[in-house]
């Protein structure tokens, strides 16, 4: 069948018209004529016929066969765009509109927290990430995302997998950037005994790796994986959420500074994290950090009380979902910043809305569910003043974000 693309979805598939309804079609840009043959909602082996001007030669050598990016075969400026209309789309369906501002993205090979899968083979060790819709692990020996950091931290991993891996299981291998070295936490592997716990301690010096978490026990500590976080240094726990390039996290917090303005007294941060935001703010008002993971409370809190000149920081470990912080509890609040999942904060934005919180940022990483949670703001007086987009996941299909919504009439 020969279709016309005519847009392309969320997730960063050419969406045509088929004989029977919609077909789906990876790889593809709207306005592309494209063959291929239909299987259920898709066009499978598409053959692009009319190319579209705005289809550029991808960067990365293994963009065709990875899994790992989406839009490399798109320019920059068609991304952005496509982005940019993501945001503005789920706006409009909550019947929701705001300036947005353009887009900040983030560079090449700045990815500094990655997920790679792992096999042991006969041979040595496979490492890469999947190929799109399959369980193949392609390996990507020029990888034009991750941080060199990243990439050269390949042979110690290889050498892990081949120490603790198997041949008929795949490992998931989370690795971080640090300062120290790379941050490791492996699952799928080799129970742990003390000859491989002694194996693995061995392989972790010589490789120069930070710290090794080996399903969820931490096996060896080279050194403290710092993370910088404004002019505190934070030891995040194993496998803890870290914004994925510096790039993305610097835009995202200029964005929060911006929205929150100079003059705040008493922040209150909620799905706080380790202190993305909380340690930087600290610097210039009181803040209370909220979060329901208390390892990464018990981070906050270290980091806050060995960094001097602080103001008064407090961490709460709290689950936000089931029990929500009440209006009164932002009594004294001068700004809120809150930062959730992808599922949003459907439960807290009620009692948010209540607190009448003169200014608040609203971090997201999913525009519908940041639309969803807006429209509860705007229904109570709040005024999304500006949207950020940033695109720290370059050449994917995710999307973070930031907005400013403030309480007209209200002093700031």
């Amino acid at each position: 069948m020969i279709v016309t693309v005519e847009r392309l979805g969320h997730l960063g598939d050419g969406i045509a018209q088929g004989a029977d309804g919609a077909l789906f079609v990876a790889g593809v840009l709207p306005g592309e004529v494209v063959e291929g043959e239909v299987s259920g909602d898709r066009l499978v082996n598409p053959r692009i016929l009319t190319p579209s001007p705005t289809r550029v030669k991808p960067p990365c050598p293994h963009a065709k066969s990875c899994g790992g990016c989406l839009m490399q075969h798109a320019a920059d400026a068609f991304v952005a765009d496509w982005k940019q209309g993501i945001v503005a789309g789920a706006l409009a369906g909550q019947g929701l509109t705001a300036p947005l501002r353009p887009i900040l993205t983030s560079p090449p090979r700045s990815r500094r927290r990655a997920t790679l899968a792992a096999r042991r083979t006969k041979s040595g060790a496979l490492i890469g990430f999947h190929a799109r819709g399959s369980d193949v692990i392609i390996p990507v020996p020029q990888c034009q995302l991750l941080h060199p950091g990243l990439m050269a931290a390949l042979p110690g991993l290889e050498a892990l997998v081949r120490i603790g891996g198997s041949r008929s299981t795949e490992l998931a291998l989370t690795v971080t950037h640090s300062a120290a070295g790379p941050d490791v936490a492996v699952t799928g592997g080799k129970p742990l005994d003390s000859a491989l716990q002694l194996d693995l301690a061995r392989a972790v010096e010589a490789h120069g790796i930070a710290r090794l978490t080996w399903d969820a026990e931490i096996v060896a500590l080279r050194a403290n994986p710092v993370q910088r976080m404004g002019a505190a240094r934070v030891v995040p726990p194993p496998g803890a959420f870290l914004q994925a390039t510096e790039h993305g996290e610097a835009s995202l917090l200029a964005a929060v500074k911006e929205a929150l303005g100079p003059q705040q007294k008493r922040v209150v941060d909620l799905f706080a994290g380790c202190g993305t935001f909380a340690l930087p703010l600290a610097e210039g008002a009181e803040v209370h950090a909220a979060e329901g993971d208390a390892a990464m409370m018990a981070a906050l809190d270290k980091a806050a009380r060995q960094t001097p000149g602080l103001k008064k920081v407090t961490a709460e470990t709290r689950d936000l979902f089931r029990r929500p912080l009440e209006p009164d509890e932002f009594k004294g609040a001068t700004g809120v910043v809150i930062d959730p999942p992808r599922a949003g904060a459907e439960a807290q934005m009620g009692p948010l809305a209540a607190s009448r919180v003169p200014v608040i940022a609203m971090v997201s990483c999913n525009p519908a569910t940041f639309a969803r949670d807006a429209k509860t703001l705007i229904g109570a007086g709040y005024v999304l003043e500006w949207v950020q987009v940033v695109d720290q996941f370059r050449w994917s299909a995710h999307v973070e974000l930031v907005g400013c919504f403030a309480l007209p009439h209200m002093p700031r």
